[in-house]
Order: structure tokens, then sequence, then C-alpha cells
């Protein structure tokens, strides 16, 4: 699916839209073969940047990154995107965007790229929950702790967004910036998939145009942050599940 780019006033120069492909929860695994080759071949000849919105790998081995790099050969335009936690699992995600950004991957973990007059901004981003049942940092240090690991990638996300100077901007993410994109998800789980945090700080930016991310497998494709920023969670499970595709275009 593909959505137009937003109206301009008469007379106003449109800028050149960019068609953005994004998609999430890729899970490569160790033992596959080419799995993605031919899905970045069609992206390539579908979009002008693809973007992967983390969860890269399924356990965050060397394996499993050197599997996607080979594939990520077959990608003829830019590629941005995150880590995701299953890329954490074995404790070494340094080595696995080391991996995949000399295979052309450029990450976003608080930096931030312009590719043709549109701004790329992210980071993995963390759990915490949302609106009034959000967790603070109150009582046990574990507690604190916790929730300061959700501020600091939120600080990595205010970084690159500030870092930005472009009209329009894309906001890549792992975790969930809003609710809505998680319903559909256990109730109980909910805080365990994204963080209000993060959509506060995209609301004070003008010019995000959209903002991606996965995680929430059965989760909702379409939200909104409190200001109207469109967010797409492009879980590839959940893509495939509801609106089989393998991953979403929007125009920018």
């Amino acid at each position: 699916m593909t959505l137009s780019p937003e109206e301009t006033q008469p007379g106003e120069a449109r800028p050149k839209p960019l068609r953005v492909a994004a998609v999430g929860d890729l899970h490569v695994g160790e033992d596959h073969h080419q799995p993605f080759r031919d899905l970045f071949a069609r992206v390539s000849r579908e979009a002008d940047v693809m973007v992967l919105c983390g969860d890269l790998t399924n356990f965050g081995k060397t394996k499993e990154a050197e599997v996607l790099a080979a594939d990520l050969a077959a990608c003829a335009i830019p590629v941005v995107g995150v880590l995701g936690n299953h890329d954490y699992e074995c404790g070494q995600p340094q080595e696995v965007a080391r991996i995949l950004h000399e295979a052309g991957l450029k990450i976003l973990d608080g930096a931030a790229y312009e590719i043709e007059g549109v701004g790329f901004a992210g980071a993995k981003g963390f759990i915490g929950g949302f609106g009034r049942h959000m967790l603070s940092p109150f009582g046990e240090p574990e507690i604190k702790h916790f929730v300061q690991a959700s501020v600091d990638e939120n600080l990595k996300l205010e970084s690159s967004l500030r870092m930005l100077k472009t009209e329009r901007t894309v906001v890549v993410l792992h975790y969930s910036p809003v609710l809505e994109t998680v319903l559909g998800e256990p109730p109980e789980i909910f805080a365990f998939l994204g963080s209000a945090r993060m959509g506060e700080t995209i609301d004070r930016f003008d010019g995000v145009k959209a903002v991606f991310h996965g995680h929430a497998h059965r989760g909702s494709i379409h939200g909104r942050t409190a200001r109207g920023a469109p967010v797409y969670n492009v879980a590839r499970p959940l893509l495939m599940r509801e609106a089989e595709r393998e991953f979403w275009v929007v125009e920018i």
C-alpha cells in the first residue's frame, strides 16, 4: 500500500516524494539460505529507501547477521534501520551492528541521516508503558534502573531528531511510541511493547511525516501520536497476516 504525500499550498513547490519501504522482525536464523534476497530486490524496484525496524536476527548471533548481510547485497537503494531486542540476545549487539553496517545498513542508534532531502532519525527504543500506566522511577533501585534504560533510549531518539534540519523527517524505532499500534496484543504485555515517552519526544519536533516500528507481532498497523504524526507497525508477521504484504511503503 502506498500513501500520498502531504498536500502543499497553492503556488508552493511540491518536494519530490521519497518512497520509503519499511519492515521489521525479519528474525534471520543462522541456517537460513538467502531468506530475503528476493524481497530486498523487490523493495529496490518499488521504493527509494528501505527501513529495517529491528529484530533483524533471531538470537543476535554473528552468523545470523552474516546471512542477512549477504542478502543486503541485493538491495540497490539506501538502507537505514535499528536493532531490536532479539539482536541483543547473545550480548554482542555491537558486532551485529558492525556486520550489518559493513553490508550497507546505516544504523540509527541516536544517529541521523539525510537522504534526498528527507531526514531519518531513530533508536531502538525501550519498554515502559503508556498513559497513566507508564512506569515511573519509584521504589527499588532495580525499578529505577529499568526506567532509566527507557529514558536513555528516549534521549538517543531526541538527540537524533535534533541533528536534523530537514522539513520532512522519518522516525525509525523497534519499540512502539503509541498504544494504538500494540492493540491486539494481550493487555498484560502492553508495557513491554513500547513507551509513550518516545511519542512525547516525537511530538516536540515539527515535520515528522512517518514513524515506523516493529516488535508487536499481533498489534495493529496504524496509529498516530497525540499531535497526529502517522505511526506504522511494520512487524513482518503482522503485515503478512493483516495486509498480505511483506513490507509497507509510504511516500514522504
